[in-house]
């Protein structure tokens, strides 16, 4: 339920019981490519295989600054009746379940009032008490289970911003026991959406994350989180590269899905943002190769994948039509200089050419795109 982590931040900071024994897992390092739009005589950006998601700049993402011990806490199901003076953080630290899953579950909105002798449904489990600078991917890969899961346990919402002290539910131990080798690998697999919506750090009780800035010259720390924009954003953005369609979004023939569009367009070419935003991400990807991110406000993302050169920095604020990066052919997805675009409303992919100005279809487009930029459905 969105706010109610917020509100309870300055309440829930606790002493943390004991941590059990953290897990050994940990990303490789590779090589990161740095925010420079000068040219150079280095090897493409491609030769260079990416064998792990990493920050650009040199820097460790922030899952691997902020390593998570999992220590999560055990809380029965129960029925809690409120008392005189009680409000959700109250009844937060009386039970130790989560905030937000006592307020989906319980139907409670925003400010969260509570009815003197109101019976509460305490939803059991295992739950994570948030702490300083963690990330949605961190504390998922504590406890090897995939970010999505604890998204859709907690109900968590867009722009998903952790803070510390909130309490987060777990699946089950038991279930986690019982999964495969190749299921509990799947949470050290990020994938883009876990990038929009579980790289951030958690914010201090009182913090404010870090206001955009328009030059590329700032370098964040990984673990300072950035400001989510404030603009009430309709969906409508520009295209990214001037390119031919050579795989649309849905369905692929052989099997698969891509979630975005992939444009071909020479080396080099500017890739322009889609929209005025702030950059969240940008870095390296194994299947997307060299990445950026962009917070539009009111949920909206977009993301730039296969790039050669990477021109901008987290925390920059851009402006549509401002050259973000260069065309490449980096990761594993890209055959030919290439650029991918995905757009993101929460961690649902939306068509981009629903959201995109309508274009004449061109003859060197891919046979499945009959109208670019046409409504066609997700």
């Amino acid at each position: 339920m969105r706010g109610a982590a917020a509100l309870l931040a300055v309440s829930l900071v606790a002493a943390a019981p004991a941590p059990d024994k953290p897990s050994s897992a940990r990303p490789a390092v590779t090589r990161s490519a740095g925010p420079s739009d000068k040219p150079t005589d280095d090897k493409p950006a491609e030769a260079m295989p990416i064998t792990e998601t990493k920050a650009a700049g040199g820097q460790k993402p922030v899952w691997e600054v902020a390593v998570v011990a999992p220590d999560a806490v055990e809380v029965a199901k129960s029925t809690y009746v409120v008392q005189p003076g009680d409000t959700l953080s109250a009844v937060v630290r009386k039970t130790g379940a989560g905030a937000d899953v006592i307020a989906h579950d319980n139907d409670l909105e925003p400010p969260f009032r509570l009815r003197l002798g109101q019976k509460l449904k305490i939803p059991g489990g295992r739950y994570h008490t948030v702490r300083k600078s963690q990330s949605g991917i961190a504390i998922a890969r504590a406890y090897q289970v995939e970010w999505s899961k604890i998204v859709e346990l907690n109900h968590l919402k867009e722009p998903f911003t952790l803070r510390e002290g909130q309490r987060l539910l777990l699946p089950p131990a038991k279930e986690v026991a019982k999964m495969t080798l190749e299921q509990r690998a799947a949470a050290f697999r990020i994938d883009l959406t876990d990038l929009a919506t579980g790289s951030e750090p958690a914010l201090a009780p009182t913090a404010k994350p870090a206001l955009p800035s328009p030059s590329a010259a700032r370098q964040l720390a990984p673990t300072t989180p950035v400001a989510e924009p404030t603009i009430a954003f309709a969906g409508k953005f520009d295209w990214p590269v001037e390119g031919r369609i050579i795989r649309p979004y849905g369905p692929t023939d052989y099997g698969g899905r891509n979630d975005g569009i992939t444009l071909a367009a020479p080396r080099g070419t500017a890739i322009a943002a889609a929209a005025d935003g702030v950059v969240m991400w940008v870095g390296e990807h194994p299947s997307f190769g060299n990445v950026v991110l962009i917070r539009h406000g009111s949920g909206w993302i977009t993301i730039y994948g296969n790039a050669d050169k990477l021109l901008v920095k987290r925390g920059q604020a851009v402006t549509i039509g401002q050259t973000i990066a260069r065309v490449g052919a980096t990761g594993n997805s890209a055959d030919q200089p290439q650029t991918f675009f995905e757009v993101l409303q929460g961690r649902k992919p939306v068509n981009p050419l629903r959201l995109l100005p309508k274009r004449e279809r061109r003859d060197s487009d891919n046979d499945n795109v009959e109208d670019a930029g046409a409504d066609n459905s997700d």
